[in-house]
C-alpha cells in the first residue's frame, strides 16, 4: 500500500499521517528555501549557520556538519567554503588539539542567524493553536515517530544534555568551570556547553539498565 495513492490511504490512518508529515515536510523545505533566498543562502548553508549557532562546541567541524546535513564530506567542505567566502564562518584549529579544524560564526554569522531564527514561526504558530493536551499527545506520537527514524538510520537527533542518559548533573562540584560530566565522552563539562545539541544525546529511557 502506498500512501501516496489517495483512494488507498482514505482508509489508511497511518497514510493519512505519513502524507500530513510529508506536506509539513515539503512546508519546511519552502521555509527554508525562502529565508535563504532572503538572504542569499542556500538551504544547506542556512541550516549550517543554525548548527554552528547551537552545536556543542566539539562537533562544530567539516565531519560534524556532514553528519548534520546527512551529506558527504566534500559536500559539507563546499558549504563551509562558500560560507567562509561570505564572511559568516571562520576556520580555527581547535584549542586541545591544532590538528582539528573547526569552523566558528563570524559577527556576521551571528548576525545572519538572528535573521533566520524565525523561519518557522509559522509552524510553531500552528501548533499553538491546538489545545494543550493536543500539544502533550503530539509532542509524545512524533517522539515515537522520531525515534524509529532515529534508529532507521534516517535522522540524528541533536539536543541538549539534560534529559541525556549519559549526562551527569554537577558531578565535579570542586570544578566551578565544567562542574557537570559526560558519560559518553567520560569528560567534564562547562555549564554552557550543556544547553547546546549533541548528537550524541540519548533519552534516559533507551538505556538499558
Amino acid at each position: 500500500m502506498s500512501p501516496f495513492n489517495p483512494r488507498v490511504r482514505s482508509e489508511w490512518m497511518s497514510g493519512q499521517i505519513a502524507i500530513a508529515l510529508y506536506r509539513i515536510a515539503q512546508a519546511i523545505q519552502l521555509m527554508l528555501r525562502r529565508a535563504g533566498q532572503a538572504h542569499g543562502l542556500s538551504p544547506a548553508q542556512v541550516q549550517a549557520l543554525l548548527f554552528l549557532a547551537y552545536a556543542r562546541p566539539g562537533v562544530r567541524t567539516i565531519g560534524g556538519l556532514a553528519r548534520r546535513l546527512q551529506a558527504t564530506l566534500a559536500t559539507a567542505s563546499e558549504v563551509a567554503d562558500a560560507l567562509e567566502r561570505k564572511g559568516l564562518v571562520a576556520r580555527e584549529p581547535w584549542p586541545e588539539d591544532h590538528r582539528i579544524i573547526t569552523l566558528r560564526l563570524t559577527g556576521n554569522g551571528r548576525r545572519r542567524v538572528t535573521d533566520l531564527e524565525g523561519l518557522l514561526d509559522d509552524l510553531e504558530a500552528a501548533i499553538a493553536e491546538l489545545p494543550l493536551p493536543n500539544q502533550q499527545t503530539l509532542q509524545g506520537a512524533l517522539q515515537h515517530i522520531v525515534r524509529r527514524l532515529a534508529a532507521g538510520g534516517h535522522v540524528v537527533v541533536y539536543e541538549m544534555c539534560w534529559g541525556c542518559a549519559f549526562f551527569r548533573p554537577y558531578a565535579h562540584p570542586e570544578n566551578p568551570a565544567a562542574p557537570h560530566h559526560c558519560a559518553f565522552m567520560d569528560a567534564p563539562l562547562p555549564d554552557a556547553d550543556t544547553y547546546t545539541e549533541c548528537p550524541d544525546f540519548t533519552p534516559r529511557e533507551e538505556v538499558p539498565a
